[in-house]
């Protein structure tokens, strides 16, 4: 009978190698007595060490095997070396059997990883640090006392290294330790309980934990599944949830009677429909820009600086409209002043088109994007966005009445003919908009800066330059000189 000595610590590589060995001497899972440290069982007299055993040559096995192992060396289960083995052993000649769910070897060590994954996980979650630094020390120091289901703490030892890089720490469990001092992790054995100090930050814990509690959702038995009871005498929340548990009926019936009642579903679509229409600008020639401002139809309006409204002469004949607002105009508080509308005015100025004379502004008001670091990235606005935002539009080509408009771009396309598709096919042609206008569709200056070569550029911007070009001879009298006025 051969005998293994497997150390608790360290134990999948210790694994590994006896059972390369062992392998390699014919050895049948039989004649292999596994002893796991802290669960030995008693020596069998006539047995024989493995330790002289030398693999030779190479032993292939499935990557899943090698996986499955890796976590099953934790599990607290003392014949999981034995089971391990004796999979292996049977690998040898049916390498398939790692993907037949059927096999109850397979099935009872995939169980046993299970486990340990839910041990680690459940690790992760409820281990609680408290300071122990010690008075003059230049680096903070902290400890916490933990009881796993299994062996995971050399699982996690990474993890916690990782996420508590810029602090000492020690977590001591009964069978094993991790010490951390801002070099590497050091594994020992396990420890007693060490003395935690109160920690005054934990009233506060404390009080968010219960702020965060729903009482007219709590299912007691989901609660326990997740946080169980054999964990709570050692997370400081657990001292609350017998109380918030025993009061959560009460505070859930005034909850519901303290809540608004519902409208009936056909009432709350009509209410819906006239706040939708409430902000529908009807002022006359009067307040269109301070109403801008002040809109908050959409949530775009949350998270932009300024709401940035059109600009250029009343009675202008020609009208611009782009997309939104960009970075530079969101700050400024101004239409086309970022990279896009600086080339917008130096090829609008080469084909003869003044934008001094015409009215610019965009199809939506707010600047739309997501944070990315100290940038701000744009996105394009979504057909709601830009629905929300024709109120503006419109009662901007209401007061200014102009007698053409150029759309630059597929938002700005949408928001005046109700089609935002086929731009660069489109581009070039009037097209009759929802306002009874003519719009003249063209790409947006952005497109030309986001050409991935120079001769695709090239191409972008002479069309573009050409469609300028065709604006101010379709509206000559904005361009250049006094426009006449309207009656």
């Amino acid at each position: 009978m051969r005998q293994v000595s497997v150390p608790l610590i360290g134990a999948a590589g210790a694994w590994r190698e006896a059972a390369r060995g062992l392998l390699a001497a014919g050895v049948p899972p039989g004649d292999v007595l596994w002893n796991a440290e802290g669960q030995q069982e008693a020596p069998d007299l006539f047995g024989t060490e493995v330790s002289a055993l030398v693999p030779t040559g190479d032993i292939t096995v499935p990557r899943s095997f090698v996986a499955l192992a890796n976590s099953v060396c934790f599990h607290s289960d003392p014949q999981r070396y034995a089971r391990l083995y004796a999979l292996l052993w049977r690998l040898r000649a049916a390498p398939h059997l790692m993907s037949n769910r059927a096999d109850p070897d397979l099935a009872k060590l995939r169980q046993m990883e299970k486990a340990v994954h839910r041990c680690r996980h459940k690790m992760r979650a409820f281990v609680r640090f408290r300071e122990i630094t010690a008075p003059g020390t230049n680096r903070r120091s902290f400890a916490a006392w933990f009881e796993p289901t299994h062996y995971t703490l050399e699982m996690n030892a990474a993890f916690f290294r990782d996420r508590f890089a810029d602090m000492n720490w020690r977590i001591v469990t009964p069978d094993v330790t991790a010490i951390y001092d801002g070099a590497d992790v050091r594994l020992e054995p396990g420890q007693d309980p060490p003395h935690l100090p109160e920690d005054a930050s934990e009233e506060l814990w404390l009080t968010y934990f219960r702020s965060i509690f729903n009482p007219a959702r709590l299912k007691v038995s989901a609660m326990t599944s997740e946080m169980p009871r054999k964990y709570w005498k050692n997370l400081p929340e657990a001292a609350a949830i017998p109380d918030m548990i025993a009061g959560a009926p009460a505070r859930a019936r005034a909850m519901a009677a303290a809540a608004p009642t519902l409208p009936p579903v056909r009432a709350a679509r009509a209410q819906a429909q006239l706040a939708a229409h409430k902000s529908a600008w009807t002022d006359g020639g009067a307040g269109l820009e301070a109403d801008i401002r002040a809109c908050t139809r959409c949530p775009l309006h949350c998270h932009a600086t300024q709401a940035v409204c059109g600009e250029g002469p009343e009675d202008a004949r020609l009208m611009i409209v782009g997309e939104q607002p960009g970075d530079q105009e969101d700050l400024a508080g101004r239409p086309f002043v970022g990279p896009a509308g600086q080339l917008f005015t130096r090829l609008a100025g080469q084909a003869g088109l003044d934008r001094e004379a015409a009215y610019l502004t965009n199809a939506v008001k707010h600047f739309k994007h997501i944070p990315r670091g100290r940038r701000r990235i744009h996105q394009r606005p979504d057909a709601g966005e830009v629905a929300h935002c024709k109120w503006w539009l419109d009662a901007e080509i209401a007061r200014t009445q102009p007698d053409l408009i150029l759309a630059m771009g597929a938002t700005a396309a949408l928001a005046l003919t109700g089609s935002g598709a086929r731009i660069t096919a489109r581009r070039g042609r009037i097209e009759r908009g929802l306002a009874g206008r003519d719009v003249l569709l063209t790409l947006h200056p952005s497109y030309l800066l986001r050409q991935p070569n120079e001769a695709a550029r090239a191409r972008a911007t002479d069309d573009f330059r050409a469609d300028m070009a065709q604006a101010a001879g379709l509206a000559p009298m904005s361009l250049g000189g006094p426009s006449p006025k309207r009656s």
